[in-house]
């Protein structure tokens, strides 16, 4: 039963460190292209999570699950036009405050459109239930949830790596000089990027909202971790950031298991131990621009 229990918590970190990818991913992605820390992002994270509930309302969670990421994606796009764009070559500090500040006014915008309480969000009645295998037993929804991040994972790598579109965004984190004397210019991929990565924060706040609730200070909540698995990962790095958010999940399961209390605290000593001993992260790149 001590392995059972022990196999759960590893699936219940790794359903966390999925929860981190779709996040730190996208949040990785505008970073190494744009030079922006977004401090946004976890806005579009909520947002998505308010829309769900609504969208869910009348099309059911399906709907929630391909609009939701699609409208914060297209709000992406002014976002990134009006906002981002007047700074890929400021000052980064300016970049942060607009973004900060940004974040602000988006938690306030929720509470006076969807007031200050949480709402709830239910898990769809077809997920809803355990899946028996021996003695183990798990949720249907959180096995759903697994499935929906790997394949988002899958799809983003095939995107980035082996596509035309990819080849650009990868050469634009690495050499941008470079292709900037090809004549490829960088600011539609940019613009793509943003919505890439506003879409998938939105599609982890439609999936988590049944497990983590829908509040408005569910954006700043989450922006933390993220930060700590882009910093683990390694700034430019894919799988960097994959590998760290699969690692910071399992690593905080197991030490739920055996010392609750510690469970939070143990992605904060992660991250110390890998600063220490690798500042560019687990798979960091050097960027030419930011050295």
């Amino acid at each position: 039963m001590q392995i059972v229990f022990l196999l759960e918590q590893i699936l219940n970190g790794l359903l966390v460190g999925g929860y981190y990818l779709l996040i730190a991913l996208g949040l990785s992605l505008i970073f190494s292209l744009g030079g922006i820390v977004n401090l946004a992002h976890g806005a579009f994270y909520a947002i998505g999570a308010y829309l769900a509930v609504e969208i869910t309302k009348h099309l059911g969670f399906t709907g929630a699950v391909f609009i939701s990421p699609i409208v914060v994606a297209l709000i992406g796009i002014l976002f990134e036009r009006f906002l981002l764009r007047r700074f890929y070559s400021a000052d980064p500090i300016l970049g942060l405050l607009l973004t900060f500040g940004l974040s602000m006014v988006a938690e306030q915008l929720i509470r006076i459109v969807w007031g200050a309480s949480p709402l709830p969000a239910s898990i769809p009645p077809a997920f809803k239930g355990q899946i028996m295998v021996g003695d183990f037993m798990y949720s249907k929804y959180r096995l759903l949830m697994l499935a929906t991040v790997l394949a988002a994972l899958t799809l983003i790598w095939l995107l980035l790596n082996k596509t035309s579109f990819g080849r650009v965004v990868r050469a634009g984190v690495q050499k941008p000089d470079m292709v900037a004397v090809l004549g490829i210019k960088l600011q539609p991929y940019m613009t793509a990027i943003v919505m890439l990565g506003v879409g998938l924060a939105a599609l982890a706040g439609v999936l988590f909202a049944p497990i983590s609730g829908v509040h408005p200070a569910m954006g700043a909540e989450i922006m933390t971790a993220a930060f700590v698995v882009v910093v683990i990962g390694g700034l430019g790095s894919f799988w960097g950031v994959v590998a760290a958010a699969v690692l910071v999940g399992v690593v905080r399961g197991i030490t739920i298991q055996f010392y609750a209390p510690a469970g939070e605290a143990s992605m904060y000593l992660l991250m110390l131990l890998v600063l220490i001993f690798r500042p560019r992260g687990l798979l960091g790149e050097r960027i030419e621009r930011f050295e």
